[in-house]
Formats: structure tokens, sequence, C-alpha cells
């Protein structure tokens, strides 16, 4: 039997007198949005970014970058280049990334956002599938790494540099040098027609090349409006953007919905400087991946742990008392007397945690993988408003969100407006509205194995849905089967074995198999400080190979993962120091794991671990 959602939130904008958002009817194009938000906020800050030749924050207002977009819509009209062109861009976020995007958005151009940290092999990919006619990057080495592959580039007529080129090259050029002194002209006027294609953004490949996800103008502009409607930003809030621009998760939420509700935000730095970057730009807005949060969530565990008896008792004391008065400003809990020490409890616990995100977060939007409910129910306990939500590139993305008002941290909320979700075969997740892609850049195949003959998106992963609230449970293509039948999800797995500091990442073995085992990545510090006290020689060569340690190991995964059934136990366990990261290929560059590139990298380990089954 197939279950709809179609439990909307109330409209969160109505009745309210602060808000400035502009329709989609008035924008009907990205570039219309734009030019829209500069009519009626021309002298108002728009972006704030470190500036290294001055060691200060520079400021730019909605007119100051109108300008600088007109200024780089006369160099692209310089190339030639025609309507429907992809042009591409590898910059970390910065205003240099919003102006490129929309001074291609405002000429028809269609930008194909690049992962920074990508590889050059992946980068030429791309370029060559969408056939790119020019490219902004940072460094010319980066650019020769990229030429150097085996993938057909001819189509580029320009590589932009943000650094020097140098000067006999034909094709390479310095940013500085392609700009013109001043705009010639205004905002370009030409627009797209609302359902024209827009972008390019390609998927993180996680089983293998990645797939282009055309959006369309009216994609992005509904997905903005109506995810407004569940969360009403208004123009005094300021964001702290630090995913990359090149996420649809941090495009959309942190970039075009500011420009919709006439929000103001701040490019971190990087991601070392994040926290030092919450103090300066103090945001009252902020979205994240769970990764982020999860590592504050360990890290104050381990202070915690660290602390007197006194000290863990009242930090316990705090998380109750906040839990409960969460419920009751949810209506899901009646008063309580308890309820009286909370002023009490913020000052001394909740506020040390608050001002560590700038001591003005309103609320914290977690997407792009599953925040665990736990993580999330101590944040929204000491006054962190998180606010987790659901969707994925294909549908610009957002699906569903919990709100201010209906938060259920162990959901993934509610379907935003003109969103409608069905239960299918298997318990898929459908999807149906007016966010939904295109389809996949010459890849009919591709499509219609995501797309039914009734315009159903199939997300690939399992839900159910409880009193309007919907909950992924597994992903239909990361189940893991063992040889008796037994299905078992690795994600739930992995994210208990990693609440444990010392497992930095892991990887669930099994498929087919007899029984579980795992790879786990360690925590360098972490491991020696337990070594030591465990009686091992951390700088033994073949150490983390000794079957004293695996046990050792073992010991600690099977506390993390004691609430899984019998049958979804780890047996078996191999050990790294070295981490997975985008740069040796083992992660996407959206952070997720490139399960088929880990089995087969640790081929031998895991034969090893299932010799003679």
């Amino acid at each position: 039997m197939q279950t709809e959602a179609t439990d909307y939130p109330p409209n969160a904008q109505i009745g309210r007198t602060d808000t400035d958002t502009i329709s989609r009817t008035e924008a009907i194009t990205l570039a219309g949005l734009f030019r829209e938000r500069v009519r009626r906020s021309p002298d108002k800050v728009a972006y704030r970014e470190f500036d290294a030749a001055s060691n200060d924050w520079k400021a730019y207002t909605w007119s100051d970058t109108a300008r600088e977009v007109a200024r780089w819509q006369d160099a692209f009209r310089k190339e030639g280049l025609q309507k429907g062109e992809r042009v591409a861009l590898r910059l970390k976020n910065s205003w240099h990334w919003i102006v490129f995007d929309q001074a291609a958005l405002g000429l028809g151009l269609v930008p194909v956002p690049l992962y920074v940290d990508d590889r050059a092999e992946n980068i030429a990919y791309i370029l060559e599938k969408v056939q790119a006619c020019l490219l902004l990057t940072d460094t010319f080495e980066y650019w020769q790494d990229v030429a150097a592959q085996e993938h057909d580039l001819s189509s580029l007529k320009r590589v932009i540099l943000i650094q020097s080129a140098p000067d006999n090259d034909q094709l390479a050029q310095r940013l500085d040098d392609w700009l013109p002194a001043a705009a010639s002209s205004q905002l370009a006027e030409e627009d797209s027609d609302r359902n024209e294609l827009a972008t390019i953004v390609f998927t993180s490949g996680t089983t293998g090349k990645p797939k282009g996800v055309m959006l369309s103008h009216d994609n992005i502009v509904a997905n903005c409006e109506y995810g407004l409607q569940s969360i009403a930003i208004l123009p005094s809030d300021s964001f702290l953007s630090f995913l990359p621009l090149s996420h649809m998760l941090e495009r959309m939420t942190g970039y075009y919905l500011t420009i919709m509700s006439g929000a103001e935000v701040t490019f971190n730095r990087s991601i070392p400087e994040l926290i030092e970057d919450l103090g300066v730009a103090k945001p009252t807005c902020l979205v994240s991946v769970p990764r982020i949060f999860e590592r504050a969530y360990r890290a104050i565990n381990a202070k915690v742990d660290e602390g007197s008896p006194l000290k863990k008792k009242l930090f316990n004391l705090a998380i109750d008392v906040g839990w409960l008065r969460y419920e009751h400003e949810q209506q899901r809990a009646a008063w309580h007397p308890k309820l009286l020490l909370w002023p009490l409890l913020e000052r001394l616990v909740a506020a040390k945690i608050q001002n560590t995100f700038g001591g003005r977060l309103r609320l914290a939007i977690s997407g792009g993988a599953p925040l665990a409910a736990h993580v999330g129910k101590l944040f929204v306990s000491l006054g962190i408003k998180i606010l987790q939500g659901y969707g994925l590139t294909e549908t610009s993305p957002v699906l569903t969100v919990n709100t201010m008002e209906r938060n259920r941290p162990d959901s993934i909320g509610l379907p935003i407006n003109s969103v409608k979700l069905r239960i299918g075969e298997n318990n898929e997740l459908l999807a149906q509205g007016p966010n939904i892609m295109l389809g996949y850049w010459e890849n009919e195949t591709a499509t219609k194995e995501v797309i039914d003959d009734d315009g159903w998106f199939h997300t690939g992963d399992c839900a159910r849905i409880e009193n309007g609230f919907l909950f992924i449970t597994d992903r239909l293509k990361d189940i893991l089967v063992l040889s008796n039948g037994e299905k078992v999800p690795p994600a739930d797995m992995e994210a208990a074995i990693s609440e444990d500091a010392l497992f930095d990442q892991s990887v669930v073995i099994g498929e087919g198999k007899p029984y579980l085992s795992a790879i786990v990545v360690l925590n360098p510090d972490i491991w020696e400080e337990w070594a030591k006290e465990q009686g091992f020689a951390a700088q033994d060569e073949g150490i983390l190979d000794s079957e004293s340690v695996e046990k050792a190991l073992l010991e600690r995964i099977a506390k993390r993962i004691e609430a899984f059934p019998g049958y979804a136990q780890i047996y078996q366990a191999c050990a790294t120091l070295e981490p997975w990261s985008v740069e040796n290929g083992l992660l996407t560059p959206t952070m997720k794991l490139k399960r088929p590139v880990i089995r087969e990298k640790f081929k031998k380990d895991i034969d090893e671990m299932y010799e003679g089954h």
C-alpha cells in the first residue's frame, strides 16, 4: 500500500511584517531574482569576506555586487559566448563565486560548479562531458594538472586564473587582465524562460562516474520560495557560508535563498578558521552537514568527561531540563517545576556552547546526510535549534525540513509546500514537485531509471511517514545482505561506531558474507594515548595488524553497536591511521564514502578477514 505525505507546514511568513521576500512570480529566473534584490536593497550589505591585502573584512552591498556582475558580463561578451553554452568555475566560496554565477546566468549561460577538492581527472571528465567553453579556477599549476588528463578539452576557449598566468599561454589568462577596468553597461536584461536550463550540477559519484543534474531556473526559484514558507528568513539575518557552493545545499540555502530573503552572507576563510569566523560573523543562521555537529558533540562530551563529578551532573541536568523545556515549547510536554532551573542552567552551561557558534544563532539547518537523533537532541536541549532537512541534488535540493514551530530532531521533517511524497515499493520514497530536475545531462537512460512515467522521482531511500514527519530508514542500494539473508544498514552502524572518538571513519563490510567486519580509521592522537593505556607499542610497525589490538578494537566497537540485533555484530576488524580523503580518492567532494573504492583498496585485508569462510 502506498502512503502519501500531505501534512504541509503552515506558511511561516504569513502575518510577519519583518520579511522582504521576493516572490517566484516577481523573480521568474535566477537573474531576475538578483536584479529585483538589487532594486529593493541597493545600499544594504549583501556579502562580507576577508581581504588578505588589508588583513581585514570587506563588505559589499547589493549595488557593489551588481556593478561587478555587469563588469564580468562585459568580459563574457568579449569571448563571444552564446546563450546555453556551459561555463565552469572551480573556486572556494567567495564574492567572486557569486559574481561569476550571476554574470553567467544573466547572459543565459549555464554555470557548471566544480568542487575545489576534486581530483584533476574528475574535473577534466566534467569539462569534456559538458563541452565547457570557459573555466575559472585559481592557479596555473592546477590547470596544468587538469589539462594533462586524457580528456578532450578542445571546447575551452578561455581559462581564467585568479593567480598569475604565463604571458605566452594562448588559453590561460589572469583574471585582472581578463576583466575590463569598469563595466560599460548595466546588468544584462536578457532573461531565460523560467523552465530553461539554469545550471548543471554533478553528483558526487559514490558508485561510479558523476552524473550531471540539469536544473531549471524555476526548479531552484520554486524551491527557495517554498523553503521560505517553511522557515522564515529575514533581511536582518546573517549567514556564515562554509559548505562548498558547488553543493546544492549551500548554493540554494546559503546563496539563492538569501537573495530572495535579503539576508547577509559572510564567507568563511577556511574550515580550520571556522570557530574563529563564527566569533567574528556571529551568524543568526547556519547551514551545515551533520559532520560538523558530530565533531562538536564529541568535543563537548570529551570535555565533560574530563570535568569533575559536579560539572558532569550540572551538564546532564542542563540537557534534561533543556530537553523538557524544548518539548514544552513544541507543545509535546506539560509544564514542569524543573523548568524554573533553566535560566540558571543556561547561564552556567548552555551559554558557553551557544557562544562557540557566535552567540546569536537563531537556527541551524542540517542536511546532506542523516543527523543522529542524540546529537540533535543535545544541541536543541542547549538552545541551538537544529532543523534537520532532506533532499538531493536532483530535487534542487530540499524536499523536507523541520520548522521552528514543529521540530523533531529524530526526523528529517515535513514536506515543503508543493512537494508530494509517496512511499512506493520496497518502502522507497518517491517525490513530485516543481523542484524535480529536468534530467541528467546527455544520459536519458539514467534519467528514466529515476523518474518514472507518472513523473515520480525515485530517491533510492527507504522511508516511513509518521504524523506527517518523514523518517529515512534505509538506503536501497546500501543495504548489506548477509549470506543468511539478514539485511543490515551499514550507515547506521558506521554512525554508531564513529560516536567513539577513537574511530574517525569506518566502513562496515559483509555483502554475501556469513558475518560483518569493519575497516576503521583511527584518530592518531587518541590511538597513541589509548594504546599506551592498553600496553600496546603504538609506534611498532605492524602493531595495528596484531590480534591483541584487533580484539581490543572489537571490544570498543561492540559497546557502540550493542543496540543492533545479534546478527548485526562486528566479528573482524582491520585498522589504519591513514584518513580517507578526497585527495586519495576515497571520499567524494561532498565527503561521502566511496565504498567500492575503499573495498578495492582494502581487498587484501577483507579477503583475510573472511579467509576460510
